[in-house]
């Protein structure tokens, strides 16, 4: 936990922000079964509560009473059954003292706290539940039909603007994960070898983690297969002229995350086919980051990646005509599907239980562009100091993508399907790492983590 002053001011720059009426309900996430109710997964707090209460505990909820000027706490202390199989634990008291939280109930009293508060036609203001257990409890406490469950967007518009510009306390953690992933992905680029699992790498990636008391942020995407932006499966075995993609990162015990991408040979050394194209995205890589700064709109941002992109990969011949007409067609996408980067913090892709409409953009900068690639884009809005985002740039080759559009003749006139049909197999290439949003400029979080194609190589061990 932070200090004690630190969860208390931000509950009250909440409670100015949300006026003098009404009441801000925040309910904890509970245990999920995996197989039966007492063999859960392992807890994670919502990270909503973490960041205005800290306490990392179940089957609790929160209200900050605005016409009455008090928060109240309800949850209650381990049973004598639950102390004979779980040993004492810090009481649940003693963590709301240090949230300066002083008023403390039982559970079962926050139905009827809601019911006096609806009877006397006071606004309950809650955010967008995505655990089932939370979305039956709003139904029973609001008296409403699931379909029926209307977060507050007022609320939901308050914690946005308040979370999204990250204190510096809130750096330092980010720092700290990025520190413990720097030696995740070293260990990763130093251990593999042709012959190896992918599931190998994972483990040792996540062994590093729990070293130092760390969970990860998301489940790593360890992969020969980096065409698949989401890979989660671990069982090819690593051959030579293969690339690796290794996307992890870590979580501190407060919550916070990190999010970095390194993508390496299996050999020793790059082949010249994987040393161009890794060039390519390490070059909008750079050109990207060179955008950021306060008031910039990241949309911008990402179709200057794109821009670059499609230059790179016209002057390899994968690409044809002029990259500025191809990405106004949006033919760069067979190559490049998705986002340049989102947000990050609490979350790995921070606030986005919230509503991407929200947090990416804004009423005033709304998701108007819908079509294959820009619908990705989970970021577009103008930049402000304080936000913490990543720049994540790639290469894709999609075999059934290819296969489609090939079919159709589509984008025929920028892409070139005789050369990329050479390279169904080829897998993909992304550059990952995380950057602070300044007034005039950015600032890379956490060490430098090695990215060029020389500095790669020679940190490689020879087998």
């Amino acid at each position: 936990m932070f200090s004690t002053q630190t969860y208390y001011k931000r509950r009250e720059i909440l409670a100015q922000a949300m006026g003098n009426k009404g009441i801000l309900l925040f309910l904890s996430n509970g245990e999920n079964p995996i197989n039966f109710e007492d063999n859960t997964y392992p807890f994670r707090q919502d990270s909503t509560f973490l960041y205005y209460f800290g306490i990392q505990q179940p089957h609790i909820a929160a209200c900050i009473d605005l016409d009455e000027n008090r928060t109240v706490i309800f949850g209650d202390e381990l049973s004598i059954d639950a102390l004979v199989w779980m040993g004492r634990q810090e009481m649940l008291q003693t963590k709301c003292e240090k949230a300066g939280v002083k008023e403390t109930r039982s559970y079962a009293e926050l139905a009827a706290y809601i019911a006096i508060a609806r009877s006397k036609q006071r606004k309950v203001h809650y955010l967008p539940p995505y655990q089932p257990a939370n979305k039956m409890l709003l139904s029973e406490l609001l008296h409403i039909p699931f379909q029926e469950i209307q977060p507050s967007v007022a609320f939901i518009q308050a914690v946005v603007a308040q979370r999204e510009s990250k204190e510096d306390q809130e750096i330092s953690e980010i720092e700290k994960a990025l520190t413990l992933s720097n030696d995740m992905h070293l260990a990763a680029m130093r251990l593999t070898k042709p012959g190896m699992k992918e599931y190998e790498i994972a483990a040792a990636i996540q062994y590093i983690a729990a070293q130092e008391n760390c969970g990860l942020a998301y489940p790593s995407i360890v992969t020969v297969n980096g065409g698949i932006l989401h890979n989660h499966y671990q069982g090819n075995t690593l051959q030579s002229g293969q690339l690796v993609l290794n996307d992890s990162g870590c979580e501190t015990p407060s919550g916070y995350a990190s999010d970095l991408t390194r993508t390496f040979p299996v050999d020793p050394k790059f082949t010249t086919e994987q040393r161009e194209l890794y060039q390519v995205v390490l070059h909008a890589f750079e050109g990207a980051k060179s955008q950021l700064k306060a008031g910039v709109k990241f949309k911008d941002v990402h179709l200057h990646a794109a821009l670059l992109l499609s230059q790179g990969l016209i002057d390899l011949g994968f690409m044809k005509g002029k990259a500025e007409e191809a990405v106004q067609a949006n033919a760069h996408t067979m190559f490049f599907q998705c986002g340049l980067g989102h947000m990050m913090g609490l979350d790995v892709h921070d606030m986005e239980d919230l509503g991407e409409q929200y947090v990416g953009y804004t009423a005033d900068e709304p998701k108007e562009n819908q079509v294959f690639g820009l619908k990705s884009l989970r970021l577009g809005k103008t930049l402000k100091a304080g936000h913490v985002l990543t720049i994540e740039p790639g290469i894709y080759f999609i075999p059934e993508l290819i296969e489609r559009w090939e079919a159709e003749n589509k984008y025929k006139a920028f892409i070139n399907y005789e050369k990329l049909n050479k390279y169904k197999t080829f897998g993909g290439i992304r550059i990952e790492d995380n950057f602070l949003i300044e007034e005039t400029g950015y600032r890379q979080l956490g060490p430098e983590l090695i990215r060029t194609v020389e500095d790669i190589e020679a940190y490689r061990q020879p087998f």
